[in-house]
Parts: C-alpha cells; sequence; structure tokens
C-alpha cells in the first residue's frame, strides 16, 4: 500500500534523473497522467503502461479531469504499490499530483516523490537565465488567463508554463496587456530541453497571432495538440515600474540614508499637500488631460505611501493593513459579484450597498460625524440630502429664489438655496460639484 509519484522530466528522454531510471527499472506498471510525452515512447518494453488521456475526452474542466485521476490513482494505492507518473517534475503546476497528495495524507497512505527536472529548468538554460539573479516569478498560463490584472511584478521576470492552445495564449495576452505595452518583447519557448526545441521571439500584442499556434487550429482536444510543452517568457519592463518599487523608494526616503525633507514629515504636515494634490486631480480631470492625470494620480499615490510609511514607523499600521481592508470591503460590498446575490439592476446594487455599510457600523463604536465635514460645500449637501432623503421640486426653489431678494439673512437664505439645489441634484444623479465647476470654467475661459 503505497503511492509513488515521478517526474518524467521536460521531454528528452535523457534528462530523466538517475532515481526515475531506477524507480522505472524495477517497476512492472506504471500510470501516466498523459502519453503525450516525448520520454514515454523511451520507456521501457516490459512495462505495462496505462493512461489518462481518455478523461481529457470525458470532462470540460482541469479540475474534474485532475480529481477523477486522484481519485483513481489513490483507490489503487490503497490496495497496493502505484506508480504514477507526470511531465517535468511532480510538484510544478500538476494539479493531480496535490489532490493525490492530500488524498493520501487524510487516508494515512505512504507517498513518496521522485523528483524530475521541471519546465522551469529547461525554459532558464534555453534562456540562459540565472532565476535567483533575476528574482524569476513562475505562473501557470490557465491561472493568468483567468486573472482580471496579473499577479506579476512588472519589475521581475517570469515564466509562464502549458501555455498549450492559442486560446489560453490569447486569454493570457489580455491580462498582461493590464501592466505591459503591447510592444512589450516577450519570448515563447516550445519544447523546452528537448532536441525539438524551439524559441520564437515576439511582441506582446502577436502573441496569439504567432505562426506557433497554426497547427493547432484543426485539432479538437487537449491531448491532440502538439504544443503541450510551450513556455512563455516575460521579461521586466524596462524601468522601475511596480507599486512595491515605489513603496521602496518611499521608505528610503524615510530611512535614515534618505532624504531630511521627508523624514520631518507627519501625518498633519502632509494634509495641506494632499488636498492640494487631490484638486489638482480634479483640474486634469476638468481638462480630461491624460497625461496630466497619469502625473497626478502618482502624486496621490505618493501621499498614499507616504502616510502609510508614516503609520508603519509608529507602529499604528501597514500598508498590508490598508490593501486588505480595502479589498475585503470591495468583495463584502459586492455580494453579487463576488457572493450568490441576485440584482437586477444599479438600484439594487445601491441598497445592498447602504444595508452591508449600515451593518458594518453597527458593530463599531459611533462617530461623532456621521460623514467629514471638510468636504466641498456641495458636496457635503448633497451627502447630507441623500442621508435625509431630501428633495424639493425645482418650483419650490424657484419660489426660495424669489424670497432671498426680501431676506434679511441672505447669506443663510442663500446657503438654504444652494442646499436645495444639490439636494435636487442628488436626487436627479447630477453631481452638482462637477456641474458648477463645469460652468465656472467655461465662464473662466470665455474672458
Amino acid at each position: 500500500m503505497s503511492i509513488t509519484i515521478l517526474g518524467l522530466g521536460p521531454g528528452d528522454p535523457q534528462a530523466l534523473t538517475l532515481e526515475a531510471r531506477d524507480e522505472i527499472a524495477n517497476a512492472t506498471e506504471i500510470f501516466l497522467r498523459t502519453r503525450e510525452h516525448p520520454t514515454v515512447a523511451a520507456l521501457p518494453k516490459h512495462l505495462r503502461v496505462h493512461s489518462f488521456d481518455h478523461l481529457y475526452e470525458k470532462w470540460d474542466s482541469f479540475d474534474a479531469i485532475y480529481s477523477a485521476i486522484a481519485d483513481d490513482i489513490v483507490k489503487r494505492g490503497a490496495k497496493r504499490a502505484v506508480l504514477y507518473a507526470v511531465p517535468g517534475h511532480p510538484l510544478f503546476g500538476e494539479t493531480s499530483v496535490q489532490k493525490i497528495l492530500a488524498q493520501a495524507r487524510d487516508k494515512n497512505i505512504p507517498t513518496r516523490v521522485v523528483a524530475g527536472l521541471s519546465f522551469v529548468d529547461a525554459a532558464c538554460a534555453a534562456l540562459a537565465l540565472d532565476p535567483l539573479a533575476r528574482g524569476l516569478q513562475v505562473s501557470d498560463a490557465t491561472d493568468l488567463a483567468q486573472q482580471h490584472f496579473p499577479q506579476l511584478d512588472p519589475d521581475q521576470p517570469a515564466l509562464v508554463g502549458q501555455l498549450y492552445s492559442r486560446a489560453v495564449a490569447s486569454d493570457c495576452k489580455l491580462t498582461l496587456l493590464v501592466l505591459f505595452p503591447p510592444e512589450h518583447a516577450i519570448t515563447l519557448i516550445d519544447a523546452a530541453g528537448t532536441p525539438e526545441q524551439r524559441i520564437v521571439n515576439l511582441p506582446l500584442a502577436e502573441l496569439d497571432h504567432s505562426e506557433h499556434w497554426a497547427t493547432n487550429e484543426d485539432r479538437a482536444t487537449i491531448k491532440d495538440r502538439p504544443y503541450l510543452m510551450t513556455t512563455l517568457y516575460v521579461p521586466p519592463l524596462p524601468r522601475p515600474s511596480s507599486f512595491d518599487a515605489l513603496a521602496e523608494i518611499v521608505a528610503h526616503l524615510r530611512s535614515p540614508s534618505g532624504c531630511p525633507w521627508d523624514r520631518e514629515q507627519t501625518h498633519q504636515s502632509l494634509r495641506g499637500n494632499f488636498l492640494e494634490d487631490a484638486y489638482e486631480v480634479m483640474e486634469a480631470l476638468d481638462e480630461d488631460d491624460m497625461p496630466h492625470l497619469r502625473e497626478e494620480l502618482g502624486d496621490l499615490m505618493l501621499h498614499i505611501l507616504l502616510q502609510t510609511q508614516i503609520a508603519q514607523e509608529s507602529g499604528e499600521f501597514l500598508l498590508t493593513d490598508v490593501v486588505a481592508e480595502i479589498a475585503a470591503k470591495l468583495v463584502r460590498r459586492h455580494p453579487h459579484v463576488f457572493g450568490d446575490v441576485q440584482v437586477s439592476g444599479t438600484a439594487d446594487i445601491i441598497a445592498n450597498w447602504e444595508m452591508i455599510k449600515q451593518a458594518e457600523k453597527a458593530g463599531k463604536p459611533k462617530k461623532k460625524a456621521s460623514m467629514p465635514r471638510g468636504l466641498p460645500a456641495l458636496v457635503l449637501a448633497k451627502k447630507v440630502a441623500r442621508k435625509k432623503k431630501e428633495a424639493r421640486e425645482i418650483r419650490e426653489i424657484a419660489a426660495q429664489v424669489e424670497k432671498l431678494k426680501r431676506a434679511k439673512n441672505r447669506e443663510k437664505a442663500l446657503g438654504e438655496i444652494l442646499y436645495e439645489i444639490a439636494a435636487y441634484a442628488a436626487a436627479k444623479g447630477i453631481d452638482a460639484e462637477s456641474a458648477l465647476r463645469t460652468v465656472a470654467r467655461e465662464r473662466m475661459n470665455h474672458d
């Protein structure tokens, strides 16, 4: 009763480890995740060879396929010694192996992993790349293809394994374009570590248009595709561009070897500049000036990192606390996206948001003010009016304007009118602050 999991290496039979050779030589039977691997043809003739290729035809999802493989191997391993072999290294991108190990652990079935050269070893050899010197990242193409934002650091090189089709390549490209420009140079490595190894350099925008995928077009199933061993190499961007790189610069500026001005700053001393930069963002938006907006958003990001760095140094909170809190809040307040709540439109979404928000507040100490009092007047009026659900008809507002002429306290009367206008705008879905800014800027430009 045992399970031995063996790595077949990247493809060349000569790359099998001595331990793997001995294990295969002493076995009489072997189970393969797939026969679609060059080393399989070189297996000893005395072996009875079984494969799970038929499951790729039966099931639509990889998870179902790998679960079925794991169930089968564990069931056999509970009765006798079983040898299961996979491409590459058993612990690199082999979901079936992880499922087998987890089930075997629960059932107290002894397991042993026989290492093999991984696609990472073969790709690094093909690229003459030192993974430790460059901080190499490793990702799975099927995972990357499903991400909306790539979980990669653009300042470090990355290898993306198991890029098995044009469709997956297309999805990976769309994800990578969130971080990298279309012209970013990438490399495809096909059949790395075998005599058929091929390297193709191309821009990211052409990843799914390469002739590399041409022979896949008429292939109906995963196991029929010839390019199951394609790896994508994504080099880093030419200049520091990650959030981590900016955080490191800010931390350096605040360090003893940094800048005296930055070291002197406190939470309170940065308040004025923060507000000024926020208004400069508004100005860039008013002008619809994207280069200006890009610059000003960077300034705002700097403020956030400075504030969190100061907090970290004072033991108040960490940058990771800030990110974790807003990430959890977004997931919590979007149950229609991250949960099973059904909505019929935006009104339902807003209602759910307010209900969740109120539930969150119920478990926290009550604050003196329910909203920031330092907001611009029209923004504050909009928030108060929404909370109180106040909104007059436009004719009632017009009547108040007439009363302004006879009012003793014209400042208060005007304030009442402006409040009513802000409330009316909020009820109609109009942002009074933006509306007033637009008209004021138009008038300013006419002078």
